[in-house]
């Protein structure tokens, strides 16, 4: 299954992304939240779908896509997950996963502009699968036991400001990745049962020139040890995001320049869908 969220911020309504086709999910619950991914929410949409209690969803095509989840309660993420992103990070590999957190104002539309923080210099791209958690995880006794615990995934930019991040940090990555709008999520959340986690095709673009090509073969943790390794340290929630590492090919690498006001960046997972986001200047904003 397919899900996704249409309309204003704010204002989105959930639907089954059926084919060309979107249905109305409003039957069923008011959103795609932790409240409907814990409740069976599979056998749920299904059982109204054969019923014939999802009408199609007028002028669904004109409307904006926001993220395919509602604001989670937290959104947590793994750095240095590909062992070449590593390396062009001037790092080795890390031994255990890296943790990091990002606010939930950063989850936005797929589409929707991305505005360059007020001073920065170094603003980057970084394409990722993202999971959404369906089921409370707290101490897993195995990574076999994750899959239980996973609603879906997604496709996600964990737009990042190195600077920020790096530069003045003061050892801790999250200033440099918690700018309102700097998680452009989506378009869709699809259900493990569609996608071979293990084995998706990621792709990132600046201004249609190509910069990532990986594959998720690649992690140095697979989605399950960090499902569980995560579930040692933090509660997870339905409806919670966490981001999985992204690969070679970003601007840190020194490759690349940095976004600049205009900028266009195009991502994609095989199965998840594409995303395309124009960067803004701060100063444009105001």
């Amino acid at each position: 299954m397919k899900f996704a969220r249409l309309g204003a911020p704010g204002s989105e309504i959930p639907v089954l992304v059926d084919g060309d086709r979107h249905l109305d999910l409003r039957a069923v619950t008011s959103d795609v939240n932790g409240d409907f991914l814990a409740d069976d929410f599979r056998s749920r949409v299904a059982a109204a779908h054969a019923a014939g209690e999802l009408p199609e969803l007028e002028g669904a095509a004109d409307l904006r896509i926001g993220a395919p989840i509602a604001r989670p309660s937290a959104v947590i993420c793994i750095g240095m997950n590909y062992a070449a992103h590593a390396a062009e990070s001037g790092s080795e590999p890390p031994k255990i996963p890296i943790l990091f957190l990002k606010t939930p104002n950063t989850v936005v539309g797929p589409n929707d502009d991305v505005t360059i923080p007020r001073g920065s210099e170094k603003t980057d791209w970084e394409v990722e699968l993202g999971i959404v958690i369906g089921k409370r995880a707290a101490y897993l006794d195995s990574p076999d036991e994750a899959d239980d615990h996973i609603a879906g995934y997604v496709v996600a930019n964990d737009v990042s400001e190195r600077s920020f991040q790096i530069e003045v940090s003061g050892g801790q990555w999250s200033k440099g990745k918690i700018a309102a709008g700097f998680n452009p999520t989506g378009p869709w959340l699809v259900t493990p049962d569609e996608v071979d986690v293990d084995n998706l095709n990621l792709k990132s673009f600046v201004n249609g020139e190509p910069r990532q090509d990986s594959n998720t073969s690649d992690m140095i943790f697979d989605v399950r040890v960090i499902v569980h390794h995560l579930s040692q340290y933090v509660t997870l929630e339905p409806g919670d995001l966490i981001l999985t590492g992204t690969p070679q090919g970003v601007a840190l690498s020194g490759k690349y320049p940095y976004l600049k006001d205009g900028d266009v960046v195009d991502i994609s997972i095989d199965g998840l869908g594409g995303q395309q986001q124009k960067f803004v200047a701060w100063e444009a904003q105001k």
